[in-house]
């Protein structure tokens, strides 16, 4: 609690644990849902009644979200932290509404929140674009990518500590998912994400095209944009290179760039080039003693 002094009138607090609030700055996540338009879309796609008690399905999504960012693990989480913010966002919504909510979004409900969301991008990339500094484009190895696109696509392996649907052994020996998402980086925003069990292969095919096709649907104007995909080795593969080369159209520009896993025989046969068959890729030090080279030609 913050109070005037008698007499000096200077500001002073007081700890007296009253009228106070953990993880005030959550405002601001929902606020920013709200004035971005996200709250209302999504109330116009989601389930809706006049039943009394019946709690805006919009509300408790956005909200859950927020709970996730501030740490919560679990709905149980969820609930709770949601009664500690009562001062600020009303009456919490229980652990099993929250449930309720989510069993709700069958594939239907997700194609429409995926449209939602892509509106609603476009209207907040629209507002970037009008900043002072304009819209974040990126500088990769020196050199400012303005008007480029940039997806990064990677795998994530998260653990579980019981039996829950699509829990399994993870190929680095832990037991739980293994989720393939997009980002992008120029925003750092998620745009799309496969839920998958933790056995999961590495490098599906299937998997890493589903993705970047989802993610492409959330950029606004991808017909015409230049885009970047960068993902590690696991997308080495003919399949996806295939795929996004195949994206490439008049007015649409994608290049792309992946990780390769050398092995003893790729070594050997790198060694055996001379040196004059390899020339300065960047051309400035990327640390003490880096450069990045590439074959001539």
């Amino acid at each position: 609690m913050v109070e005037r002094t008698g007499w000096d009138s200077r500001l002073s607090v007081v700890a007296d644990g009253k009228r106070l609030i953990g993880h005030a700055g959550a405002m601001l996540l929902r606020r920013c849902a709200d004035r971005t338009g996200l709250t209302d879309a999504l109330a116009k796609v989601l389930p809706s009644s006049t039943v009394a008690g019946w709690r805006d399905r919009a509300g408790v999504l956005v909200h859950l979200a927020v709970t996730i960012v501030l740490g919560a693990a679990n709905l149980s989480d969820a609930e709770q932290l949601q009664l500690h913010h009562r001062p600020l966002f009303g009456p919490a919504a229980s652990d099993s509404t929250a449930r309720r909510a989510l069993a709700a979004l069958d594939e239907a409900a997700l194609a429409k929140i995926a449209k939602v969301r892509a509106l609603v991008r476009r209207h907040v990339w629209g507002l970037l674009h009008l900043r002072p500094g304009g819209f974040p484009w990126l500088t990769v190895a020196g050199k400012r990518l303005t008007g480029w696109i940039v997806i990064d696509v990677d795998a994530t392996v998260i653990t579980s500590a019981s039996k829950k649907a699509g829990a399994a052994v993870t190929f680095k020996k832990t037991f739980g998912f293994h989720p393939l998402a997009a980002w992008c980086a120029n925003t750092t925003e998620s745009l799309a994400m496969l839920l998958r069990p933790g056995n999961a292969g590495a490098n599906t095919v299937a998997d890493h095209i589903n993705v970047p096709t989802d993610a492409l649907a959330q950029i606004p104007g991808s017909s015409a944009a230049k885009i970047l995909v960068r993902a590690d080795g696991a997308g080495a593969t003919h399949g996806l290179l295939e795929h996004l080369e195949a994206l490439n159209t008049t007015r649409r520009t994608v290049r792309y760039t992946v990780g390769w896993k050398i092995t003893e025989d790729d070594e050997q046969a790198i060694a055996k080039l001379p040196e004059a068959a390899w020339e300065t890729s960047v051309k400035f030090p990327l640390g003490p003693g880096q450069r990045v080279f590439r074959l001539r030609g």
